[in-house]
């Protein structure tokens, strides 16, 4: 009964989404107050309705409710009750649904926390926002049903696929559709305000908490499935530049930009055009990673495999939601004001070199991911387009505006001091060489171009420290009262100081696992050593384990260092009694930043196992360095400044002051 209810309230969601689409939009067209207020009403039943819908179909899963096809086809009695709840979106129709469950949350909290913008925007941000969920919701009824029943219903289920049983698979997906969705709300901005005629500044600081809000998400989303490709394929890497990585990357690469450029919009009114169109794109690139993903036209370790009404489907709401979109950009583009000038050496000046930048590399992306499918849909012929290409021209892209970054906060609004600003890294610049020159002393012979990258990577972090410190008048003030002035300043700051600084941890933990790294594939038997990373790590034999679905071959492996005992490393091969699917559970060891990654591989007829052994450099702050980034976002949201937006307008004034933009 429960999934029936399930099914029944996510009917009820597509028609109260519709509902929300036109109520607010009539109230709009006819300036009737009441009906714009519908909305608000309207998203929180939406959001009820969704989640009773999802609460459905978890409570079938965590049950092991066989009736259900959805249920039946990916899960298994065995499971632990985590991976079983988990597994309600470690398939198609189950992860539809939680994008749907997400979209219809941010309504929500539109709605909560949308008093103080003017009803009109309010009510037509509401009606797109519905328009999606209800484009979302009927897709996920017409093709894409998880409440399907099985009639008899079977006595066991068919498993969860065994590289999605992992606590990866509970976090993961999660945080990334928080980002992807979240995007929406930017989007939802954009074409409201392109209908009501009204782009400004308030616009503006309206749209950068959400922007930041998805930014922050997408950020750990796409950390934390770095991680779990990391350790649980067994491979070694932590990006392989796979088509469906990439769909996520691109919203990350064009969202970044549109937080840059609505900043610049809201200081000083610049930059309009570009930072509504980037609301629109960075969201469409959202759209077109879930149209790859579930359409099937990629064979990816991501992907899921799909009939092709689905993607045809999502294909049309693409061009319809994206097309429209940008159509009505079209329409509108000419009538908005160019906004504030700037000269180049300015602070607006470095943002927007850093929107140039991104973009052209979020457009590089987009052209090697998409390329080889255009190609093999027009003529048959299947090339492949891999990390060459994409670290040749996106690391070449990246650097100049790595090295900029730390001037960017430096420079004043409206026309800024270069040389001045350069005075004030100065020091940051020299410690860096200085690091640089280090790093390229102890690793000589090694690649000549890591050193050099690595002191980028310290000029990033020092220079995301100097500004808090300048703009607190440390070296100029006494110690006390320049403190004082640092606990004084905006959160924001010491937000962008962090995500600045996390952005150098990144690069020099990719740098110095890629560079420095070294890789060993040998035949070990009991007693066998070898030597990785300066510890001494020795075969100490295999051994049988059991878990609950599953049973394993457990190989042991003692580290010593220096002839003392440094711990052990366990990695295990494993067969999943449902599906009798092999999968490598890697062996990690961490010490400080740097690990050491044991795989098992085949065992010979001898006894001896093929064991790929791994020794990581600095590999953590690959991740440590996203989480910074993540609590730079985190900061800048709890800055008050960010969570008010524009102060709100009496209700007494008539709707028609409003209309007029007063």
């Amino acid at each position: 009964m429960i999934v029936e209810l399930g099914h029944y309230a996510l009917v009820l969601a597509l028609a109260t989404a519709l509902l929300q689409c036109l109520l607010p939009l009539v109230g709009v067209l006819t300036s009737d107050p009441a009906l714009m207020r519908t909305g608000t009403n309207a998203a929180y039943a939406g959001f009820g309705l969704t989640l009773l819908a999802f609460c459905a179909l978890a409570t079938a899963y965590v049950t092991s409710d066989f009736s259900v096809v959805n249920v039946f086809e990916n899960s298994h009695s065995q499971i632990p009750v985590i991976y079983r709840f988990s597994g309600v979106w470690g398939n198609h129709e189950g992860s539809m649904l939680l994008w749907l469950l997400i979209l219809s949350f941010f309504s929500a909290l539109v709605a909560f926390f949308g008093s103080h913008l003017p009803e009109r925007l309010k009510a037509l941000v509401l009606s797109v926002q519905a328009a999606l969920a209800a484009a979302f919701a009927l897709f996920v009824l017409a093709t894409s049903n998880p409440f399907l029943r099985l009639d008899p219903a079977p006595g066991e289920g068919r498993d969860l696929n065994p590289v999605l049983q992992d606590v990866g698979l509970a976090i993961h997906p999660p945080l990334l559709y928080l980002g992807y969705v979240g995007f929406s709300v930017c989007f939802s901005f954009a074409v409201a305000a392109l209908i009501d005629g009204r782009i400004d500044a308030a616009w503006a600081r309206w749209v950068r908490p959400w922007a930041l809000m998805a930014w922050s998400f997408l950020t750990v989303g796409i950390a934390m499935g770095s991680y779990w490709a990391y350790y649980e394929l067994g491979w070694g890497g932590w990006w392989f530049w796979d088509p469906v990585e990439n769909a996520s990357f691109m919203p990350w690469l064009a969202g970044t930009a549109l937080l840059h450029s609505a900043l610049v919009m809201e200081k000083r009114e610049a930059l309009k055009i570009w930072t509504v169109l980037l609301a629109i794109l960075t969201f469409s690139l959202s759209l077109l990673g879930t149209f790859l993903v579930r359409s099937g036209v990629l064979t990816s370790v991501h992907a899921f495999a799909t009939d092709p009404r689905r993607g045809v489907f999502i294909l049309a709401i693409l061009v319809i939601v994206i097309g429209g979109a940008l159509s009505l950009f079209a329409l509108r583009a000419g009538t908005l004001k160019a906004g504030g000038l700037f000269a180049p050496i300015s602070r607006e000046g470095a943002l927007v070199l850093n929107n140039l930048i991104l973009t052209t590399a979020t457009a590089t992306v987009l052209i090697g991911t998409l390329y080889p499918l255009v190609l093999e849909t027009l003529t048959g012929a299947k090339i492949s387009v891999g990390p060459p290409f994409f670290n040749l021209t996106f690391g070449l892209l990246m650097m100049p505006l790595l090295f900029v970054v730390p001037f960017g906060p430096m420079l004043a609004w409206k026309r800024g001091d270069l040389a001045g600003a350069a005075e004030r890294l100065l020091t940051s610049a020299l410690l860096a060489l200085l690091v640089g020159a280090v790093v390229l002393y102890g690793a000589w012979g090694g690649p000549i171009l890591a050193p050099f990258i690595i002191a980028l990577g310290v000029f990033l972090m020092l220079g995301a420290l100097a500004e808090p410190a300048f703009r607190a008048g440390f070296g100029k003030l006494g110690f006390m009262l320049a403190l004082r002035r640092l606990r004084g300043l905006p959160r924001s700051t010491f937000g962008t100081a962090f995500a600045h600084f996390g952005l150098g941890v990144t690069l020099i933990g990719i740098v110095c696992a890629t560079a420095y790294q070294t890789e060993a594939i040998v035949e070990m038997r009991p007693g066998q050593t070898i030597e990785a990373g300066g510890y001494s790590l020795t075969f100490d034999g295999l051994r049988p384990a059991a878990g609950p679905n599953y049973s394993e071959e457990r190989g042991h492996f003692s580290l010593r260092k220096g002839g003392v005992d440094a711990g052990e490393v366990w990695s295990s091969k494993r067969v999943y009694t449902a599906r009798r699917m092999p999968t490598t559970e890697a062996g990690i060891r961490t010490f400080g930043f740097s690990q050491l990654y044991v795989s098992l591989g085949d065992s010979k007829e001898d006894g001896a196992v093929v064991v790929r052994i791994w020794w990581k450099p600095w590999v953590l702050c690959i991740w440590l360095g996203a989480l910074l980034m993540f609590a730079g976002g985190a900061v800048s949201l709890s800055d008050r400044r960010l969570r008010i937006g524009v102060p709100a307008r009496s209700r007494q004034r008539p709707i028609q002051a409003v209309e007029a933009g007063e």
